[in-house]
C-alpha cells in the first residue's frame, strides 16, 4: 500500500512541467548601487511561457521598477545594474506577463545598499545587462526590451515561422473554400 502511494507520488512529480523558480538573488542577498547582479531562474520547459517580463519592487515604499520586457525563456540569466537606487532590506523581483497580470516567478527578499556599504557581489554572469536608475516609478517605460518583440511587432512580417506557417495554413483553406465553392 504505501509502496504504490509512493510510487503514485513520485509518477505525479515527474509529469509536473510548469514550475518556474528565481535562484538568484537569493535571500541573503545583498546588492549595492554601482554594481551588477544576476538574475538567475530555472523553469519548466512544456508550461507554454515563450517570454516574460522582469520587475523589481520594493514593499515599503510601493516602488516599482520596470526592468525588461519580453525575456525570452530560452535565456536563463540577466544582468541588473543598480545606479541610484533607495537602499532598503525590502527587494524582491517579480517574473511576469505584465500585459495580463499573470505572475509566474517572485524572487526572495533581498537587500539593495549604497555602493559605500558592504555587499555582497557575485559575478556578473554572460548575460544581457540592464540598468536600473533612480527612484521608482511605474509610469516609466521598461528599461529594456528583450526578445523576438523588441521591435514590438510579430507575426509573419516580423518574419516569425508561426506567423507564417498560420497565414500559409489560412492562405490553404481560403483557396480550398474558394475551389470547393466552385466546384
Amino acid at each position: 500500500m504505501l509502496t504504490s502511494l509512493v510510487l503514485s507520488l513520485v509518477l505525479f512529480l515527474s509529469s509536473i512541467h510548469a514550475y518556474f523558480i528565481v535562484t538568484q538573488p537569493s535571500a541573503s542577498a545583498s546588492w549595492a548601487n554601482g554594481s551588477p547582479y544576476p538574475v538567475t531562474w530555472v523553469k519548466g520547459l512544456e508550461d507554454g511561457i515563450d517570454a516574460f517580463d522582469v520587475e523589481l519592487m520594493q514593499m515599503h515604499s510601493d516602488g516599482l521598477y520596470l526592468v525588461a520586457k519580453n525575456v525570452p525563456t530560452s535565456y536563463t540569466s540577466l544582468n541588473v545594474f543598480l545606479q541610484d537606487v533607495p537602499p532598503g532590506d525590502d527587494y524582491f523581483l517579480l517574473c511576469l506577463n505584465s500585459t495580463h497580470g499573470v505572475t509566474y516567478a517572485v524572487s526572495s527578499r533581498f537587500t539593495v545598499a549604497n555602493s559605500s556599504s558592504s555587499s555582497s557581489n557575485p559575478k556578473p554572469v554572460s548575460a544581457p545587462t540592464v540598468t536600473v536608475s533612480g527612484t521608482p516609478d511605474p509610469l516609466k517605460l521598461f528599461a529594456t526590451t528583450l526578445g523576438p518583440a523588441a521591435n514590438g511587432v510579430r507575426g509573419f512580417l516580423a518574419g516569425d515561422e508561426r506567423g507564417m506557417w498560420g497565414m500559409l495554413v489560412m492562405l490553404g483553406v481560403a483557396v480550398f473554400s474558394g475551389v470547393w465553392t466552385l466546384w
